[in-house]
């Protein structure tokens, strides 16, 4: 195994860690700027009214996309089993 493949390979491991975890952080950061905009206009700083709709649209978003994600991830998975044979010899 050359430093190319072991490179190659954490660099497609960042990538689907990213697009996994993409949807849920997206959804969170829209989520914080609209409320953030509500708390500015409205002069209500309360730490919680940011908490838990942030919590709630996360968890609407895994049960969404929650089935994609797992698919994503177990096809890398297989992916990267069955370049095994290839890696070793």
């Amino acid at each position: 195994m050359t430093p190319n493949t072991v490179m190659e390979i954490g660099r497609q491991a960042v990538e689907v860690t990213l697009i996994i975890s993409a949807p849920m952080l997206l959804a969170a950061l829209v989520v914080g700027l609209v409320i953030s905009i509500f708390q500015a206009a409205t002069q209500l700083n309360e730490s919680t009214l940011q908490f838990v709709p942030k919590l709630v649209v996360m968890f609407l978003v895994l049960l969404l996309v929650g089935p994609w994600m797992l698919q994503y991830l177990m096809d890398y998975i297989q992916r990267l089993f069955e370049s095994i044979p290839q890696l070793i010899g």
